[in-house]
């Protein structure tokens, strides 16, 4: 117990001090310190209107302090003179927009919608120790600094998407990640449900699709590239009843579910099932064992088109949301150049080539889901051959794709891999375990400007906003997907929420580190390489090469050595770049106040 005591005292003594008393991620709009707390006690009220969505929020500040703080608050639709909460309903407020005014004698969450009063609730509880987060008791006074903040978001769409086909995570994780993507005001969940390597979603009609297509026989061990299998089968899926469940769950804080069924490509896991939808090229088809690219696709005829049109008619019941996502990436067209009928269909409809066939196929679909009042979303590539007339574009291959779209007056979401994936490496790639190609650091990502300088003015109101992709071919668990995600989310959230004129690379360092305290209370297994320093080797010559360090944690000195020790207090201060020579390794730690910070990191030539 003394041990454990030592290192939380050890760890808060380690935190910078912040430049005021609020600490908020994302950082709101406007804010004013005042003097003076407002604290929670017995006799504390909620004062909330006869309005089901404001009492479901008023619900959760109540269920979280009478976890946390052991507090049961009553309720009333008129305030007392004092020491209450209210949820005030007002009109001159954006629809996610929300003021937040704490007082010594109340507080005050004023907005004209009830998701404006969950944002406000998320500022409340960021003002609060953050034990508030925690599932006990915490024996502590529950104190809200005075202050005034004044908040709405710079985009609607500021999203996370789980990819659930290269692993499966059952509904508890998918509802603990949603709860991460709300404590962020988050407001989309972009749900990838079917893919090669699995199909994750219960279609009626097609009941091979979960009997036979959720379960892959083996799985490829190391990347796509590698030989070896773990030699187990490997599945899961989601009955449309834990579906609704999810969908209402994500609902009840805001959060929109975006379902995801890939096409053309990446349907292999359909089609083993039912190879009548491929172009039958083939004698045998299963399940996708390997990650990456396959070659067997929907074939563009009417009984793929029947089956899509009949699985749509069923994700369309289980989502109320009006966007679906239809995948388009990532389509070979191998199959198509050799298949009798897509070279006969592509004569009969004077297409160009396999890309216009593509286009073809996406429009069929955009049809589809237009008439039954949904819009189509989907990757860069439904760009190529022609975009179908109210596709969204969700821009993955960089800033081009999005630029296109935006200049064609259709909506984007940017989420670039080399900025916004978070299955990318974030610390040294030599200390991680596999991850996909390149390292993307939480600085990147924080930096990045979603709206591209070469848009003009008008253009720029095209893009509705920011996401971060989780593809999961290297995370077997929710705790590994938690590190890969946190703290990089935080950095994508803020970017979705905040204004660009108040984003600021230092005083998001020091509220991420308070924020590192809530994320522990919600047991969240973040990367801790934010105290790791960054060693960079860059190639000068054939005998040398130059050597730059970094680290996240602000006010933080960095000590290395090239000797071979351990870098203490006393060893060199970097300052500068510098050289080494071929038998000289670095070795480097970040200090605060004499205190080590993260691990001692390495490289050599």
């Amino acid at each position: 117990m003394r041990q454990i005591i030592s290192f939380v005292m050890l760890f808060l003594l380690s935190i910078p001090l912040q430049g005021g008393r609020v600490s908020i991620i994302p950082q709101p709009l406007e804010v004013v310190e005042q003097n003076g707390v407002f604290t929670f006690n017995s006799l504390t009220k909620i004062v909330v209107p006869k309005d089901k969505d404001y009492q479901r929020v008023a619900g959760y500040l109540s269920k979280a302090l009478g976890t946390t703080a052991g507090l049961t608050l009553n309720t009333s639709v008129k305030a007392p003179g004092k020491n209450y909460v209210e949820f005030r309903r007002v009109k001159d407020l954006d629809k996610e927009g929300y003021r937040l005014t704490v007082s010594t004698d109340a507080v005050i969450i004023e907005s004209s919608q009830a998701n404006g009063a969950f944002y406000g609730l998320q500022s409340l509880y960021q003002l609060l120790p953050p034990e508030v987060f925690g599932e006990k008791k915490a024996g502590i006074a529950f104190s809200a600094p005075c202050c005034k903040i004044a908040d709405k978001p710079r985009f609607v769409w500021r999203g996370l998407h789980l990819d659930v086909c290269s692993h499966f995570f059952g509904p508890l994780d998918v509802k603990r990640y949603i709860d991460l993507i709300a404590m962020h005001k988050g407001n989309v969940f972009h749900w990838h449900l079917t893919e090669d390597q699995g199909w994750r979603i219960q279609i009626k009609k097609y009941p091979l699709l979960t009997e036979k297509g959720s379960v892959r026989k083996e799985t490829v061990i190391g990347t796509y590239k590698s030989k070896f299998y773990d030699g187990t089968p490997y599945g899961g899926y989601y009955t449309q009843d834990e579906i609704r469940d999810i969908v209402k769950y994500a609902a009840d804080r805001f959060i929109t579910i975006i379902p995801e069924i890939e096409m053309p490509g990446h349907a292999l896991a359909a089609i083993s099932c039912y190879p009548e939808l491929s172009c039958q090229l083939e004698d045998k088809y299963e399940v996708g064992t390997r990650w990456g690219i396959y070659r067997q696709v929907y074939c563009p005829k009417e009984e793929t088109f029947e089956f899509l049109e009949n699985a749509l008619s069923e994700v369309f019941t289980l989502f109320p949301s009006k966007i679906v996502h239809i995948g388009g990436d990532e389509c070979p067209k191998t199959s198509w150049k050799k298949c009798p009928h897509c070279q006969a269909l592509i004569k009969k409809l004077g297409l160009k080539d396999e890309f216009e066939l593509q286009s073809y196929f996406v429009q069929r679909i955009e049809k589809f889901a237009n008439a039954h009042g949904r819009q189509i979303v989907g990757w860069d590539e439904i760009l190529q051959g022609g975009l179908a007339p109210n596709a969204m574009v969700m821009s993955w291959l960089g800033e081009a794709g999005g630029v296109k779209a935006a200049r064609q007056h259709h909506y984007v979401v940017m989420t670039p891999y080399q900025k916004y994936y978070l299955d990318y490496y974030q610390a040294d790639p030599a200390t991680e375990q596999i991850c996909m190609d390149a390292q993307t650091t939480l600085k990147t990502m924080y930096d990045y400007n979603p709206v591209p300088d070469s848009l003009t003015a008008d253009e720029r109101k095209y893009i509705l906003g920011v996401q971060g992709c989780v593809w999961t071919e290297y995370m077997k668990d929710m705790q590994r997907v938690e590190y890969m995600a946190f703290p990089r989310a935080c950095a994508i959230c803020e970017s979705g929420w905040s204004s660009a004129a108040n984003k600021d690379w230092v005083s998001f360092t020091r509220r991420l580190e308070h924020h590192f305290l809530r994320l522990r209370q919600k047991n969240i297994n973040y990367c801790q390489a934010f105290y790791n320093v960054q060693i960079e080797a860059h190639k000068d010559g054939p005998w040398n090469r130059v050597v730059v360090l970094a680290v996240d944690a602000p006010d933080a000195e960095i000590r290395y050595t090239l000797d071979g020790t351990e870098p203490t207090t006393r060893s060199e201060a970097y300052s500068m770049p510098f050289t080494i020579n071929q038998s000289q390794v670095v070795k480097a730690r970040a200090f605060r106040q004499g205190k080590p910070l993260g691990r001692t990191m390495q490289k050599g030539f």
